[in-house]
């Protein structure tokens, strides 16, 4: 078990559970609330995680793979915590609206345009970061300890944002 892979697929099951929201008849307002509600707390639950198990490991021995800017892991998990804030921001936008209507699924898009442009940046970066610099034992205890969080949070967490410089400094 890998905290890398475990975040794949928790990546992919986020773009399952949108791609089901899209294909659900905009009249079927139970159908939309109960997977969006799965869909909205997975986010919540998912980015929280990682917060608290991934990116601070990560800022130890990240070397900034592929496009991240600088030399280590500061700038590219600066980035992600202002990418989960935003994305935080999105899915709280989604309750403004009426479940099924245009405005609906318009801000339920927008939620999965953030949430697209986060995982490909976050698979680029700072997962390869990860395999490439974290021993294998490192990467099952902190994946060990994620699976346990998302599961004891299965019907989510109160999202709040951070500060991303602050995160940064208190982790590196």
């Amino acid at each position: 078990m890998d905290i890398t892979q475990l975040i794949l697929d928790d990546h992919a099951e986020q773009r399952r559970l949108f791609a089901i929201i899209e294909q659900i008849d905009p009249k079927d307002k139970a159908a939309l609330t109960a997977v969006w509600g799965r869909l909205s707390a997975f986010l919540d639950v998912h980015a929280e995680a990682e917060e608290r198990f991934f990116y601070p490991d990560l800022m130890k021995v990240g070397e900034a793979a592929n496009d991240a800017e600088g030399d280590d892991a500061g700038p590219e998990t600066e980035d992600a915590i202002e990418d989960h804030n935003k994305l935080r921001d999105a899915v709280k936008a989604v309750e403004k609206h009426t479940v099924g209507t245009k405005a609906w699924f318009a801000a339920v898009g927008e939620a999965n345009v953030v949430n697209s442009k986060h995982m490909g940046e976050e698979e680029r970066q700072g997962l390869t970061d990860f395999r490439l610099n974290a021993d294998v034992e490192t990467r099952h205890a902190l994946a060990v300890k994620f699976a346990a969080f998302e599961a004891a949070h299965i019907t989510g967490i109160k999202p709040v944002n951070k500060d991303p410089e602050a995160y940064v400094e208190k982790h590196a």
